[in-house]
C-alpha cells in the first residue's frame, strides 16, 4: 500500500490536473464557439481580465503540479506507476513551454488593445488552436494521474 504522504501528494496533483482538464475543456467547448462574436470594441472585457487571472493563478498551481509530479516519480513503486508520473511532469513541462512561448505573447497583445477585427480574428484563431493542443496535454496530465490510481487500486 501507498504511504499515506504520496497517496495525499497524488490526491493534490490529481485535484490540480482535473482542475486544467475542466478549464480546458470548458474553453474548447463553452468559450471557443463565441470567440467569432468577439469584436475590438467587445472582446477586452470578455477576455483580458479573466485570462489574466487565471494565468495569475495556474501558474502558481503549475509549480507546485511540478514539485507534487516529482515527489509522484520518487515516491512511487517501480514500474508504471514512476512511468506515469514522468508523463506528468512532461506534459507539465511540454504546456508551459507552449503557455510561455506561443500563448503569453498572444495574451499580452490582446491586454495590450486590438483595434481591427482582422489582427482580432488572427490572435484568436491562433490563440484556439495553441490552446486545443494544450488542452491535449492537460487531458494526458489528468488521465496519466487518474492510471497511477488505478493501478494503485488493483494492486
Amino acid at each position: 500500500m501507498v504511504g499515506a504522504w504520496l497517496a495525499i501528494n497524488n490526491l493534490f496533483l490529481f485535484l490540480c490536473t482535473a482542475m486544467y482538464l475542466g478549464t480546458g475543456w470548458s474553453l474548447v467547448l463553452f468559450s471557443f464557439p463565441i470567440a467569432p462574436k468577439l469584436r475590438p470594441d467587445n472582446y477586452y472585457d470578455q477576455f483580458v481580465p479573466q485570462v489574466t487571472a487565471a494565468t495569475k493563478f495556474f501558474t502558481v498551481m503549475t509549480v507546485l503540479m511540478a514539485v507534487s509530479a516529482i515527489l509522484m516519480i520518487i515516491g512511487g513503486p517501480q514500474g508504471g506507476q514512476r512511468l506515469l508520473g514522468a508523463v506528468v511532469l512532461a506534459a507539465i513541462v511540454a504546456a508551459t513551454v507552449l503557455t510561455v512561448v506561443a500563448i503569453l505573447p498572444d495574451n499580452a497583445k490582446m491586454a495590450a488593445g486590438i483595434s481591427t477585427q482582422a489582427e482580432l480574428d488572427t490572435i484568436l484563431r491562433r490563440w484556439m488552436a495553441r490552446n486545443r493542443i494544450r488542452v491535449g496535454l492537460w487531458t494526458l496530465q489528468w488521465a496519466a494521474v487518474a492510471c497511477w490510481f488505478g493501478l494503485e487500486v488493483t494492486r
